[in-house]
């Protein structure tokens, strides 16, 4: 019951954390390029304009990914260093067919890497 309310916990911060903070927190824990790459989006400076709040317009597209890294991030963070957070991003990952979650997040396959947190935190 505990891992349910860590997964309900991390999908209401992903849907009520405004997108600006949403986009500082990606960028600070992963990068600016990499929060791009997820997003769908060319250039890292459009992610630092996000979470800047420079700039509020925002693709629904490259919100969804955002949201759904940052759910992601905030699932990880209740069991893992941000360190291997990171690397859980960046690394070839079996229940993705050893696909990146980055490279899923970044083709918009969310369900996909949603469950392969939900699969990594279960230990499995």
């Amino acid at each position: 019951m505990a891992a349910l309310a860590v997964v309900n916990q991390a999908h209401r911060d992903a849907t009520s954390t405004p997108i600006q903070q949403v986009a500082d927190e990606l960028q600070h824990l992963l990068s600016r390029r990499m929060t791009a790459i997820i997003a769908n989006v060319k250039d890292g400076k459009t992610v630092t304009r996000w979470a800047s709040g420079e700039t509020t317009s925002i693709r629904l597209e490259s919100e969804q990914r955002l949201r759904t890294a940052y759910e992601i991030m905030r699932l990880l963070l209740q069991y893992d260093s941000p360190q291997t957070v990171r690397a859980w991003f960046v690394g070839l990952n079996p229940q993705l067919g050893d696909e990146s979650p980055i490279e899923v997040i970044n083709e918009g396959r969310l369900k996909e890497a949603l469950a392969a947190a939900r699969a990594f935190t279960a230990g499995g």
